[in-house]
């Protein structure tokens, strides 16, 4: 075959294949979702197999061994305990909580983790939603975003160097930004839940911190799976608004949407591969029908190839080790 062209050419070793790989995959680009608990002792997660909820102690021991691997960060997700659930979530802003205590911990163990917070109140809220609910059940906005803005400032004075508000509340960056900055906060950064659609894999999430709603759904919050267009509204408002990074939530699923928004932004893009996406990886494995290691390797690429800079994943620490 007469061929001056054969693209196989730069496929034929692996040193060929090194030197014109277009997508890079390190424990840099990764961060590590932990759950934390009250108490002394370790739960695992039945849904979600090799992840537990932390007491405080061994959460500082897992984040530090994730740290010396090279992973640059970690966020933590409560569970808090049924009777500190309220319908107003005033627990979510209690300085001497078991969020802020851990950040604290883990500041003073490990002071160049960063440390990242969810700002949402469905942890801490009675209802189970991530916004106040009224008693005709609408989620509230702005009564909601008062309270995430004291949420916020108890993280930062704890020592957290980002919020990430995944409550998908109008205006909630704007309203954040402007808490932080009063209260001389300007360094701790926003990372916005972006897009977060209303997605049927956080399954496993919603039963390892018992923060299912009560009642309805999220449908009136959370984003339509079938929209992209709205996701560039939300990113263009959020960036106006002063989010430092943008994410994406599910990964997997909406590689498209990551793409899109890292087109469409300046900013840098995040992603989060979630409890679904990793059950099924690792009820493949365990059934013997896929490689863990090298599926979830492969996931992550691809999320990274679809222009995410940041994982976070469940992976994070198993992956780093391979790496």
């Amino acid at each position: 075959m007469n061929l001056p062209i054969r693209p196989r050419r730069n496929r034929q070793s692996p040193a060929i294949r090194d030197l014109v790989r277009e997508t890079v995959l390190t424990p840099g680009n990764l961060i590590y979702p932990l759950f934390i608990q009250e108490g002394d002792e370790n739960t695992p997660i039945a849904a979600m197999p090799g992840c537990q909820r932390w007491c405080l102690a061994d959460l500082v021991k897992e984040a530090g061994e994730a740290h010396a691997l090279g992973i640059p960060g970690v966020v933590l997700f409560p569970r808090i305990p049924d009777d500190l659930k309220t319908p107003s979530a005033e627990e979510c802003y209690n300085d001497d909580g078991l969020v802020p205590r851990a950040i604290r911990a883990l500041k003073a163990a490990h002071p160049t983790l960063m440390v990242i917070t969810d700002v949402a109140l469905d942890p801490y809220n009675s209802d189970g939603h991530d916004g106040l609910v009224a008693a005709d059940g609408q989620i509230l906005n702005d009564e909601t975003v008062d309270v995430l803005c004291q949420q916020a400032r108890c993280h930062a004075r704890a020592g957290a160097d980002i919020v990430a508000p995944s409550d998908m509340m109008d205006g909630r960056v704007a309203a954040l930004r402007a808490a932080l900055d009063y209260d001389g906060f300007t360094q701790v950064s926003i990372m916005s839940y972006t897009a977060k659609y209303a997605s049927a894999y956080y399954g496993p999430f919603r039963g390892a911190l018992d923060s299912a709603p009560k009642s309805g759904d999220k449908k009136t919050y959370q984003m339509d799976p079938a929209n992209t267009i709205e996701a560039l509204r939300e990113a263009a408002l959020d960036e106006s608004e002063g989010a430092d990074i943008l994410m994406v939530k599910p990964a997997g699923p909406y590689l498209d949407i990551i793409t899109r928004i890292r087109d469409a932004s300046t900013l840098p893009i995040a992603a989060y591969q979630v409890s679904g996406e990793y059950l099924m990886i690792k009820a493949g494995a365990a059934a013997g029908w896929l490689d863990e290691d090298k599926v979830a390797m492969e996931s992550l690429l691809g999320i990274r190839r679809a222009g995410a800079n940041m994982i976070l994943t469940y992976f994070a620490k198993k992956v780093a080790s391979v790496l």
